[in-house]
């Protein structure tokens, strides 16, 4: 990628969409795949595939396509997905314990490694191999393991105070998960989970689209 190209955060979150299907199209062998047959399967306008591509390189050939496990090659090199990244979750609860078990899915590219709840009944209990830890040693494990993602899985009342003691530990992102906006660092990268925005933006547009079909 070039060094100096600003690539918007659009662009960049639908990378690993595109990532998504061409895994699925390695392994039912598929060799060759179209803008038009990518947007297809993703509901995008397959100029807008090609945009995408284009600003990392030219990958395609005309009247061809792209070639699937090099252009998986050159997503998972733009996302560096070649670097291992760990993750220490904060919150044990219903939430946390989903995603300790997904962890198993991911690739070696993030790794929870690390588990921490500030309840008692929890701490030393343990979530897919993860023994849940005390909030007073986070700071040492985030040192200690290399972790640069903080996952914030707590209610919204104690999430700026997780978010605080990440930041204090020298985490580089958070990904949040509780009903909060968090106030962090500007060299702290933090993007928002947020499952009730998702819900009620959900709950207008099927809405919206239910009105305009009775018109």
């Amino acid at each position: 990628m070039k060094q100096q190209l600003k690539i918007s955060e659009a662009v960049v979150r639908r990378l690993p969409i595109y990532l998504q299907v061409l895994n699925e199209l390695s392994i039912r062998e598929v060799q060759t795949v179209s803008s038009q047959e990518l947007g297809q399967k993703l509901d995008l306008n397959p100029a807008q595939i090609r945009k995408d591509l284009a600003y990392f390189g030219e990958f395609g050939r005309k009247g061809i396509g792209y070639d699937v496990n090099y252009l998986i090659e050159k997503i998972r090199q733009i996302l560096n997905l070649d670097t291992t990244h760990y993750a220490a979750l904060i919150g044990a609860g219903n939430l946390g314990h989903a995603l300790c078990n997904y962890n198993t899915y991911l690739k070696d590219n993030v790794q929870i490694t690390a588990v921490f709840d500030a309840s008692p009944s929890k701490i030393g209990t343990k979530i897919n191999g993860l023994t849940v830890q005390p909030m007073d040693a986070l700071r040492s494990a985030i040192q200690d393991q290399h972790i640069r993602i903080g996952i914030i899985t707590v209610p919204a009342s104690e999430a700026q105070n997780v978010a605080n003691e990440l930041v204090a530990s020298g985490i580089d992102g958070i990904l949040n998960f509780a009903p909060a906006i968090l106030k962090v660092p500007e060299d702290v990268r933090i993007h928002h989970a947020n499952f009730t925005t998702e819900l009620l933006s959900l709950a207008y547009y099927i809405e919206k689209e239910r009105l305009e079909r009775d018109e």
